[in-house]
C-alpha cells in the first residue's frame, strides 16, 4: 500500500485574514497596493495564501504600530525581498518618524498648555451671561 502525502491547501483570504486579525478587504488592498504579493489561485479562482503571507503580514502589522507609512513598508519589504537586511533603510525611516513623533508631542503639549489655561481662567458657579463674540466671560481678578 502506497502512501501519498495529500499536499495541504493554502489559506484562503477570509482563513489568513482570521490568522492574522486584519478584514479580508484588507488583505486584497494589500496585495493590490503591492505590499503582499498575488498568491496562486484554484482553479476555481480562490486565492491561496501559505505562512510567507502570514509573516509578511505581520511584519506590515509591527511596522505600521510604529508609525511607518505603507509607502515606506513597501520599500522595506521590496528590500527584504531582494534577501538583503532592511535595517539601515529602517533605521532611516525609524529615525524620521521619531522626529514626526516629537514634534507632534510637543505640539500636544502646547495645546494642553494652553486648555489648562484656558479652563483655569474659566469664572466659578456665578457666571455672568457672556459678551457678544465670546463664549465665555472673563474671569475676573484673575
Amino acid at each position: 500500500m502506497s502512501t501519498t502525502a495529500v499536499p495541504r491547501r493554502g489559506m484562503r483570504v477570509a482563513e489568513l485574514a482570521h490568522v492574522v486579525g486584519l478584514s479580508g478587504d484588507t488583505i486584497r488592498y494589500y496585495e493590490k497596493a503591492g505590499l503582499l504579493p498575488a498568491p496562486p489561485r484554484t482553479p476555481a479562482g480562490y486565492r491561496e495564501y501559505d505562512e510567507r503571507a502570514v509573516d509578511r503580514l505581520r511584519f506590515v502589522q509591527g511596522a505600521q504600530r510604529l508609525g511607518l507609512r505603507l509607502s515606506d513598508i513597501k520599500d522595506l519589504l521590496s528590500i527584504r525581498d531582494t534577501g538583503q537586511c532592511p535595517c539601515e533603510p529602517a533605521e532611516q525611516l525609524l529615525a524620521r518618524r521619531l522626529a514626526e513623533l516629537d514634534a507632534e508631542m510637543a505640539r500636544l503639549a502646547a495645546l494642553r498648555a494652553g486648555m489648562v489655561e484656558m479652563l483655569e481662567a474659566l469664572p466659578g458657579a456665578d457666571c455672568p451671561p457672556p459678551t457678544p463674540g465670546t463664549w465665555c466671560p472673563p474671569a475676573e481678578g484673575r
